[in-house]
């Protein structure tokens, strides 16, 4: 991957900045959208101008950040800088992000999603991206029992863990009817939360650990169907006093996202339980929160070489362990349970080849492939391309992440085509 360096200077602590930019209507990329940079406190001053490639991708640019040291421990030093993005293309309204967070040594993926000039959607595009729930000023969470009650009323109705295809966000406290609600594929709506409450700098045990928590405490949220059997049409909230935060349009940590596609469909159960594990948690710092794990507690534990089911069980016990949901939502074939790679052969390849020229046929960078079920060259250098449009390990091979994310892209770009 190349990376830009003019927008750091020398001997500067660098995190990178990668800008993603699709349409509103399909999903498709927008090629060759111009995308201006700028300080947040000087967004009338520019640093860099990118333009978006054929997969509507900037280069990696390098951006000064503050020293690494600051999101390690906890401190009243910001330990991330903020930046404005200015983002137009031909035949779209432009948009504005206030608030892009930069770590050092991590890597920020912006997504933005841009309405066609002629969508009579509000002309207004902006957003704002609040603190960072470790730097900001956020109401602590209520405490709940970490298993909700099961009865023969009805309420529950799902009779296993499965993994939504989409979770429906609610940007407000659960009474406040006027807040808006969204609709946000599940991973990226965990890729959203573990970026807004944890740091992209910690150990990656201690990342792992984390996102195991914010995923057991989701999918507890969607089992026990937790708001709906309330009366409310949301799965979740995005106010930190009942739920995580949730940002709406912030960006996202490759290091995070790696690890979300990796494990996604991962809880925490406890014996006898049959509902994921209502897994809270505070930061350690301001808020203190005996029998949960603390955050920055996380991080040093991860420092000292904890595995994450040892971070995980050094704060909720020893009888914690991690469970595999029963089934996911929204993927045409699922996982085969085993890789494919070169020499494989069968329906399984033939299916992801399917699915990989489709895709291609949107993102031109990935060649096109024959489909014959034969796992060769050619196919394993398809793979690749995707994998590096996509924030993965670049290996040619289509383990569970690899295959899970050619589904979830493919279902994007083909439903929405269909609907249009």
């Amino acid at each position: 991957m190349q990376f830009h360096l003019s927008a750091a200077a020398a001997g500067d602590s660098a995190g990178y900045l990668q800008v993603d930019v699709v349409s509103s209507q399909n999903n498709f990329p927008i090629p060759d959208a111009s995308v201006t940079i700028s300080p947040e406190s000087a967004p009338d001053i520019p640093l860099e101008q990118l333009t978006t490639n054929s997969s509507g991708q900037t280069e990696n640019l390098a951006l000064a950040a503050p020293p690494l040291e600051y999101s390690l421990s906890p401190g009243d030093i910001r330990p991330y800088s903020e930046y404005h993005l200015h983002i137009e293309a031909p035949g779209f309204k432009p948009v504005d992000i206030s608030g892009t967070e930069i770590l050092a040594n991590s890597t920020s993926i912006q997504n933005v999603r841009m309405e066609p000039q002629d969508d009579n959607a509000p002309i207004n595009n902006d957003i704002i991206i609040p603190d960072h729930t470790l730097y900001g000023d956020y109401p602590p969470k209520i405490a709940e029992s970490e298993v909700k009650p099961v009865t023969d009323t009805g309420e529950i109705v799902l009779s296993r863990v499965v993994v939504p295809e989409i979770i429906i966000v609610h940007d407000g406290v659960p009474t406040n009817a006027s807040a808006p609600n969204y609709y946000v594929p599940y991973r990226d709506y965990i890729k959203n939360v573990a970026s807004s409450e944890i740091y992209a700098t910690w150990p990656h045990t201690s990342i792992v650990a984390n996102v195991l928590a914010i995923m057991s405490f989701t999918l507890n949220r969607v089992y026990t169907e937790w708001y709906r059997g309330q009366g409310y049409d949301f799965t979740i909230t995005s106010s930190t006093a009942f739920d995580h935060k949730w940002i709406y349009g912030r960006n996202f940590y490759e290091s995070i996202a790696v690890v979300v596609d990796e494990i996604f469909d991962n809880y925490l159960s406890r014996p006898n339980v049959k509902q994921p594990i209502l897994t809270q948690y505070c930061d350690g710092k301001r808020v203190q929160c005996p029998g949960w794990m603390t955050q920055w507690g996380s991080c040093s534990l991860g420092e000292q070489g904890y595995s994450p089911i040892e971070i995980l069980r050094y704060y909720y016990g020893e009888s914690i362990y991690i469970n595999t949901a029963d089934q996911i939502s929204g993927i045409p074939i699922s996982w085969p349970g085993y890789e494919l790679t070169v020499g494989s052969s069968g329906d399984k390849v033939r299916h992801v080849q399917e699915q990989l020229d489709t895709i291609a046929t949107i993102y031109s960078a990935i060649p096109r492939i024959d489909q014959d079920g034969v796992y060769g060259p050619a196919t394993q250098a398809a793979v690749s391309a995707f994998q590096s449009i996509f924030g993965l390990p670049q290996t040619g091979v289509i383990d569970f992440a690899t295959w899970n994310k050619i589904s979830h892209i493919y279902v994007g770009i083909t439903r929405i085509a269909e609907l249009n």
